[in-house]
């Protein structure tokens, strides 16, 4: 079974663009483990987005993480603690993924997801 760690911006993926990340991400994967990292759910709860309580919905329904970093660092974090892939769509975490070497999934056209590792 593959993990996923999940960034605000995949939290929000589901309701501007209407994919079920599960699915989506079980096409990609096959059994997937979804993480949230702790510090994120704060985050959704002071976001000014319109899409925030639905994230913070989701969020609730995945398995949440505590983690020592928060934002984008508690994502790295934990990835690398789990051996996990990410999935986002904000262009500096992807850099830094890359960077890193952690492997990521991110949305392609708007429609679907795509993977890639290292």
């Amino acid at each position: 079974m593959q993990t996923v760690v999940l960034d605000t911006n995949a939290l929000l993926m589901p309701f501007e663009i209407r994919i079920n990340l599960d699915l989506a991400l079980q096409d990609l994967l096959g059994e997937v483990r979804i993480l949230v990292p702790g510090p994120l759910v704060g985050e959704l709860k002071h976001l000014d987005h319109r899409f925030a309580g639905a994230a913070l919905s989701l969020a609730r329904k995945y398995e949440i993480v505590p983690t020592a970093e928060t934002g984008d660092n508690a994502v790295v974090e934990l990835a690398k603690k789990e051996g996990a892939y990410v999935l986002t769509n904000d262009k500096e975490l992807r850099r830094r993924l890359r960077k890193e070497r952690i492997p990521l999934i991110y949305l392609r056209s708007g429609t679907h997801l795509t993977l890639e590792t290292y």
